[in-house]
């Protein structure tokens, strides 16, 4: 966006996101100043341009937590629909360097560019930039990716950063000896809270839902619905609280066996477990 005239002697513009002013007569002509003149705070255009910064910053927001969702649900996306957001900075800044799978498992690499044309640009664990041209895309959960050290090692020899976490996205794996019909997972019980209500904070602050008395989130693993819950204390108690045992549940509400849960909704539930968990009071002199 350019420069807008804003009274007299003075254009305003977003700067990074802020709101800057210049002025246009003077020694100064054409010079950025350091802070918005007293005069200019209240003016129209001033005004447009707040509002303005705040829309593109709900809208980025909005762009990673669905680029997020694609990820975590490794739902296939239309390469269409990529190729068409990405001149948008906002959805360009939350897609690009996501590790990407094309047609054949083997087309793994990091998104670096979409064309008009549906076509994308990945770098690949060969140093390669090679073009795939999919009718879709995934961005897989990196608890199945294969290839994930190797993704983690290569990403820091390119300097890769990710708006959205993927490659460096806490994952956990279910282990292979459980009891046969056991329900519930306790690593992360007992963390204590001096109110149910900062407890419950904590779950809202990391993008968890609260519903009753518990902490969930659901994740789509397989083709199913899977939500899983940490017991949080009773809603209206107002004393201190512990973090209970984390379970599973299917879309019609089942409670799943240990077994049954797949590897995404396993990985993120234990995920959210172990973030709440992690806010929890430690005894002075005690690591946390």
């Amino acid at each position: 966006m350019g420069w807008l005239t804003a009274g007299e002697g003075y254009e305003v513009a977003l700067v990074e996101g802020r709101v800057a002013a210049r002025a246009t007569v003077g020694r100064a002509a054409g010079r950025q100043l350091k802070s918005l003149p007293k005069g200019l705070k209240d003016h129209p255009e001033v005004d447009r341009l707040r509002r303005l910064a705040q829309w593109l910053d709900r809208h980025a927001t909005a762009c990673v937590a669905q680029v997020d969702s694609w990820m975590v649900s490794s739902l296939p996306v239309p390469t269409e629909l990529v190729a068409r957001v990405w001149p948008d900075e906002a959805w360009q800044a939350a897609l690009r360097d996501l590790v990407v799978v094309g047609d054949d498992p083997d087309e793994v690499g990091f998104l670096r560019d979409a064309t008009d044309a549906g076509e994308l640009r990945v770098v690949n664990l060969d140093g390669e930039t090679v073009r795939l041209s999919p009718s879709t895309v995934t961005l897989p959960h990196p608890v199945l990716l294969p290839d994930l050290e190797d993704l983690r090692e290569f990403a820091a020899e390119l300097g890769v950063v990710q708006r959205v976490e993927q490659i460096h996205r806490a994952t956990w794996t279910r282990p292979t000896e459980q009891a046969p019909n056991a329900t519930q997972v306790s690593d992360f019980s007992g963390g204590r809270f001096a109110s149910r209500f900062g407890l419950a904070a904590r779950a809202t602050a990391l993008g968890y839902r609260v519903s009753g008395g518990y902490a969930t989130c659901q994740v789509r693993d397989g083709g199913l619905i899977t939500e899983a819950s940490v017991w949080i204390g009773e809603p209206y108690w107002d004393g201190d609280t512990e973090t209970g045992a984390l379970s599973f549940s299917g879309q019609d509400g089942r409670s799943l066996r240990l077994s049954e849960v797949g590897p995404v909704a396993w990985s993120e539930g234990m995920r959210m477990a172990a973030a709440l968990y992690a806010g929890r009071q430690v005894e002075e002199g005690r690591s946390a």
